[in-house]
């Protein structure tokens, strides 16, 4: 009886593979966003992992299917099937590209987005694919040992892969040996407002002029309250003037999803100061911070109490660029969710599930 040592699983073991590792790039991608605590660490690492096996996946699968996508041989699913295979062959190449410390200027966009763009294009062009061609696997196939050996081999590989780039950026001092858990970059760091401007889709309002600007803290509170800029910049006695809050000093880590951090010493108000002003209701369980520009977002009221409104930055006021006259800091969460220009604090019973929308719609 002869023996199968061949390394490549039958074909529609690797068929359904890539859906699985396209399935687990998707979610780990997806979440990725919006962790930024050394806790979600391991999701950046899962996403690696998978991003690497599929690299072999994908290579197992353009070798069978080659001879397919000839000219003369081209039809409207094949042609939507190379398709696929472009966006999701760039989506791993601008990834590793990134690990491996390249970069792209694409104006307002870098590399990392453009790693983000395609692998958010991945899904819908499966989607289509796998209503023109798709064949689940055998039974047999799957409960196979062989096979069940080589996919532990891929992982295995992919995860030695994963930690040996790190070793290899370190010893050839790449801008790739800089960067944080969640594959970002240092950039700016302890160095006042000069660290990069970036804003959230189309949000790009007019200059807040602060003679004029209040904020409202607003929503299910005993009592609502409006105050002025100088009610939350420092007077001599270090406290906020008027009818404010005390001021207060954190250092945080601000941790862009275009792939850069910036570690700084923020000033202004804690939020938890700012609802004590105004006594929450019972049920109040989320506090949101909405911009000038309509941009909104939500944290709990037990982790918002903590978060600090912040007017200053390693000691000069913030720029307008970077969210004057009041800025989110949320120390673990990334940085689209930092909500600049803040103009109300709201206290809700629930989060508003149209924040998500106007986070794409929203701008001034």
């Amino acid at each position: 009886m002869t023996r199968d040592l061949r390394i490549e699983p039958p074909p529609r073991v690797v068929d359904a593979s890539l859906l699985v590792a396209v399935v687990v790039l998707i979610a780990t991608g997806l979440v990725s966003l919006v962790s930024g605590r050394p806790t979600g660490a391991w999701v950046f690492d899962v996403h690696a992992v998978a991003g690497l096996s599929t690299v072999v996946l994908l290579a197992w699968k353009l070798r069978r299917v080659r001879h397919r996508v000839a000219p003369d041989r081209l039809t409207v699913t094949r042609g939507l099937s190379v398709l696929l295979a472009a966006a999701a062959t760039a989506a791993l190449a601008t990834g590793v590209w990134w690990v491996l410390g390249g970069g792209l200027d694409l104006g307002p966009w870098g590399l990392l987005n453009l790693h983000i763009g395609l692998g958010l294009a991945v899904p819908v062009l499966l989607v289509v694919h796998l209503r023109r061609r798709f064949s689940l696997p055998r039974r047999e196939a799957v409960e196979d040992r062989r096979n069940a050996l080589r996919y532990a081999a891929l992982v295995g590989a992919g995860a030695l892969a994963w930690q040996s780039q790190e070793a290899t950026n370190r010893a050839l001092d790449t801008a790739g040996a800089d960067r944080r858990f969640t594959g970002s970059r240092e950039d700016g760091s302890d160095d006042g407002n000069r660290f990069p401007v970036t804003s959230w889709v189309a949000d790009d309002p007019d200059p807040v002029d602060v003679e004029e600007w209040t904020l409202d803290v607003t929503g299910r509170a005993a009592s609502e309250r409006s105050l002025s800029y100088a009610d939350l910049t420092p007077g001599a006695s270090g406290e906020a003037p008027g009818e404010g809050a005390p001021r207060s000093q954190r250092r945080a880590v601000l941790d862009c999803t275009s792939g850069w951090y910036s570690e700084h010493d923020w000033e202004g108000v804690r939020v938890g100061d700012l609802l004590a002003l105004v006594e929450p209701a019972d049920g109040a369980a989320w506090v949101q911070f909405r911009s000038v520009t309509g941009y909104r977002f939500s944290l709990p009221i037990e982790e918002a109490g903590d978060a600090l409104l912040a007017t200053h930055v390693d000691g000069e006021s913030l720029s307008h660029g970077h969210g004057a006259p009041a800025r989110l800091v949320a120390p673990g969460r990334r940085g689209f969710q930092w909500v600049k220009w803040v103009g109300e604090v709201r206290l809700t019973r629930r989060r508003e599930l149209g924040e998500w929308v106007a986070i794409f719609v929203s701008g001034a």
